[in-house]
């Protein structure tokens, strides 16, 4: 069986396929275990620790991720892994674990950054005034 599910952080945009195999876990056809920084790969592999290790060697995972910063895609992977194998092993013990531990796990992140404005440099902040 296959599973496709996909993950959204800021503008990373992440698709997982789940299916039957031997534990390896790919990013951008990449090993996990290849992914830097370290706390990125800790937090891709965090939908594994909450459930059990033992899960991770029936399956495979394969995740294609673009857009965005390293840790927006971080997130954006988590969330697609954990909903892949919520939805592969059809498991709801698995998805209140999920959701008990944080709910962002299942959960898209919406908040978006909010558009530059005129008369300053940023959204909120303005140039500053001088009179003298």
């Amino acid at each position: 069986m296959v599973t496709n599910t996909s993950g959204k952080k800021k503008t990373a945009i992440a698709r997982a396929t789940i299916h039957d195999g031997e534990g390896l876990v790919r990013v951008n056809s990449r090993p996990v275990e290849l992914v830097e920084p370290e706390l990125s790969r800790l937090k891709m592999l965090e939908p594994f620790r909450i459930a059990d290790d033992e899960m991770r060697d029936d399956i495979d995972v394969d995740v294609q991720v673009e857009g965005g910063g390293t840790s927006g895609q971080a997130d954006a992977v988590r969330t697609a892994i954990a909903r892949g194998l919520v939805q592969h092993t059809n498991d709801a013990e698995l998805r209140d674990a999920f959701m008990e531990f944080d709910r962002s796990l299942l959960v898209n992140d919406v908040r978006q950054s909010e558009p530059k404005k005129w008369g300053g440099p940023g959204a909120r902040a303005r140039y500053q005034k001088s009179y003298r």
